[in-house]
This record gives C-alpha cells, structure tokens and sequence, in this order.
C-alpha cells in the first residue's frame, strides 16, 4: 500500500511560482507512475502531469513550458512546480501513484492565483 501525504498549496499571485509536493511511503513507491490532477470550481478534474517510474513525463496542454514535475526516487517524493501562474490555475491539487490495478491519492491541497 502508498499512502500520499501533499503540501505546499496556498495563495499567490498572477504570474508567480509554488511548487507542490507529494510524500510517498511504502518500499514500492518508486515503481509507482506519479501523477498531478486538479479540480477547478465547477469544472472536472483534470490531469496536470505525471512522471513514470522510468521518468518519462507527460503535461497537459495548458501547462507545458510552465509547470514541471520532477521526481526525487530517494525520497520517494514527486513535485509539481507551478511558474507563470493564472487565475484558471486555481483549483484543488491532487498527487497519485498508479500501477497496475492498484491507485492511491492523496488528500488535495488548495491553489490559488489571485489577479
């Protein structure tokens, strides 16, 4: 079993940086595919990024060239930093760890970009 635990949300403004970060326990965390969702108000969640175990990426368009997800394996923690931030980037974030059958996540943190 992986448990999640995330931080780093809060509050910032149009055009600046956060990054987000997602713990994961458990010895088989790294053969996990780590993934970044988000939930905007009256919108569906989303995909935002995710990294494999083999550290391939992939983003969804309305982030590529802002937000990058990297990977530290030691720490069996994944990131999501978040540059150039927009209002419609406002939304609940989630991190979580799929492989095979099995998909974890974590609890949300809360993002917000003021204008």
């Amino acid at each position: 079993q992986v448990q999640l635990v995330e931080s780093g949300g809060g509050l910032v403004q149009t055009g600046g940086s956060l990054r987000l970060s997602c713990a994961a326990s458990g010895t088989l965390a790294r053969l996990f595919t780590l993934a970044w969702h988000r939930r905007a108000p009256g919108k569906q969640r989303e995909l935002v990024a995710l990294i494999t175990s083999d550290g391939i990426t992939n983003y969804a368009d309305s982030v590529k060239g802002r937000f990058t997800i990297p990977r530290d394996n030691a720490k069996n923690t994944v990131y999501l930093q978040m540059s150039s931030l927009k209002p419609e980037d406002t939304a609940v974030y989630y991190c979580s760890a799929v492989r095979l059958h099995y998909d974890y996540w974590g609890q949300g943190n809360q993002v917000t970009v003021s204008s």
